[in-house]
């Protein structure tokens, strides 16, 4: 056998460094299927995860850009991808200017994108008519910009109930400079199902509801509006709490202007209730269900994700931990957003890895399947 020159000596090494490398790089990616990675991620974060299914049955996912490298605070961003393989493998469709904190919805067989301009910015709508590739821009009341002002908002569900799509949309009344959770007031906007979405005049919002500094917490936001078991609407919204793990559960009026709250009997216990999360109703077992951060037994931040269900919205039962990290510095699952597909949920997930500036300021958009939810149940 001929000895090895220093060449094949040099370039087995230089492979073998090769195959390290990239095996460290394929450790170090986060359970599910990359949709989108930062491409800096000391300074450009991802936040807004939301996802939809086309009429065709094309999944569609996006996220929005947050961090010093971004222009949330005069334009945000939400990119845009889409998948024909049920979630397997994602391209890149769009970049949305002046799409902020918004969710993707469908709705008569045309996709939506709900939100606000910036960071509390006007409220604004978004409408793709060749699947998310090209969108209309909202630049006054008939082409999608709702209202003008300080609102706030996440990829929350927009639902269909007696004629009207529903969403909850928190705002901000107070002077610039001032401002911030503790004073976000609690609204829903809806619209006739039969009108053009871009017009603002089809829109309604109720009456402005306000966090009162003696109630429990620091504040609420990002309500979802759900149908109750009552068939009466409901907006719940997330508690921020230092210890606890609570909810607020509004009432909204069937007309849609008033929305109401009894701080006696309205404070729910709801597990991840500190945290942003989506309800969604299943007629299947005639429960709700959500997945949510939850920070107790055991402690965590957002690196503990749970899937939950109830069957009157009051009262939450834990039915397993979906994905869970022993770091919760820099790794986190969190502003899920997910629909039910079949026997699956499908979620889209604003995820921070061991690459992240911190776990709050997630590197990447992961889409995840979770097989059986309901798990045998009727």
């Amino acid at each position: 056998m001929k000895p090895w020159s220093f060449h094949r000596i040099l370039a087995a090494v230089i492979a073998g460094l090769c195959l390290l490398v990239t095996g460290a790089a394929i450790a170090s990616q986060p359970p599910g299927v990359v949709i989108d990675h930062s491409s800096d991620p000391a300074r450009l974060y991802f936040g807004s995860p939301s996802i939809a299914v086309l009429p065709n049955g094309n999944y569609v996912a996006s996220h929005d850009l947050f961090g010093p490298a971004s222009t949330e605070y005069q334009a945000g961003v939400t990119r845009v991808f889409g998948s024909s393989d049920r979630g397997k493998s994602w391209r890149h469709l769009a970049d949305v200017r002046g799409a902020f904190w918004s969710n993707l919805f469908v709705h008569r067989g045309v996709l939506y994108l709900l939100g606000t301009y910036k960071h509390y910015g006007n409220a604004v709508l978004h409408r793709s008519d060749d699947g998310g590739r090209t969108w209309t821009e909202p630049t006054d009341g008939h082409s999608g910009l709702l209202a003008a002002g300080r609102y706030h908002c996440a990829t929350v569900p927009v639902i269909e109930h007696d004629g009207r799509l529903w969403r909850g949309m928190e705002c901000l009344p107070l002077p610039p400079g001032q401002g911030g959770i503790p004073n976000l007031c609690a609204s829903v906007m809806s619209v006739p199902v039969d009108v053009d979405l871009l017009e603002a005049k089809n829109w309604r919002t109720t009456n402005l509801i306000p966090f009162h500094k003696q109630w429990t917490g620091r504040g609420w936001l990002e309500g979802n509006v759900v149908l109750g078991p009552n068939g009466r609407l409901v907006e719940i919204l997330r508690v921020e709490h230092p210890a606890i793990e609570k909810a607020a559960l509004l009432h909204v009026s069937d007309d849609g202007r008033r929305l109401a709250f009894d701080p006696r009997h309205d404070f729910i216990d709801f597990p991840g209730g500190n945290n942003k999360f989506t309800i969604r109703y299943d007629p299947q077992t005639r429960r709700y269900w959500s997945l949510v951060n939850k920070e107790t037994n055991p402690t965590a931040y957002r690196n503990l994700l749970a899937l939950t269900s109830s069957a009157d919205l009051r009262t939450w039962k834990v039915e397993k931990t979906l994905l869970q990290h022993p770091d919760s510095i820099h790794h986190a699952w969190q502003y899920v957003d997910w629909l039910f597909d079949g026997p699956d949920i499908i979620a889209a997930s604003r995820t921070a890895s061991d690459q992240s500036h911190r776990a709050h300021d997630a590197d990447y958009l992961t889409f995840h399947r979770f097989g059986d939810f309901r798990g045998g149940r009727d």
